[in-house]
């Protein structure tokens, strides 16, 4: 039964990733999920349980992802955190494509919905813990303050990647770049 759950959540991610919001429908969720047609009503009763379930969704991939991006990882210098931030943006605006656009969505969303930043902030909050300790090791006076500003680019240049795709995409000597200046 949670299988299946998660089976429909996934697809919801994809339609809302990849169509947009108009498109997430039931319908549109369950054919993408390989469903019988009332699957996704069965476990969301109206579009805005449906939203919370995806944000709950996609807090906890984020999170499996982020501790699996960063197992092990812990870099010793500038180019290290460069090369760490470039493999997690290509990933992001690559292989989760669909799912960062639909972050990007959930994000829209709860300008109409206050209610979903808390879980929406959740995920950005446990990367700020990890990020701001790698900065306090390599020198930086205010860490928390940096690794939000690192956050905040790298947000927009996966926007910009997922709205205004570029076939040479090299977003490293933009973080390098902005690490070298907030480290100096």
């Amino acid at each position: 039964m949670a299988r299946r759950r998660e089976q429909v959540l996934d697809a919801a991610l994809e339609v809302l990733g990849s169509e947009g919001a108009r498109r997430l429908t039931y319908q549109a969720v369950d054919t993408a999920a390989g469903v019988p047609s009332g699957t996704t009503s069965n476990y969301f009763r109206n579009r805005a349980a449906l939203v919370d379930g995806l944000v709950d969704h996609l807090e906890a991939l984020e999170r499996r992802d982020g501790e699996s991006l960063t197992a092990g990882a812990a870099p010793t210098d500038v180019g290290e955190l460069a090369d760490e931030a470039t493999r997690f943006l290509r990933y992001a605006t690559g292989a989760a494509r669909a799912r960062t656009a639909a972050r990007f969505a959930l994000c829209l969303e709860s300008t109409a919905r206050p209610e979903l930043r808390a879980a929406l902030a959740r995920g950005r909050e446990t990367a700020t813990d990890r990020g701001s300790e790698w900065l306090r090791r390599l020198g930086s006076r205010t860490p928390r303050r940096h690794w939000e500003i690192l956050l905040d680019h790298l947000d927009g240049v996966a926007f910009r990647q997922l709205t205004f795709p570029a076939d040479d995409f090299d977003p490293r000597p933009g973080i390098h770049g902005l690490l070298k200046g907030l480290l100096e």
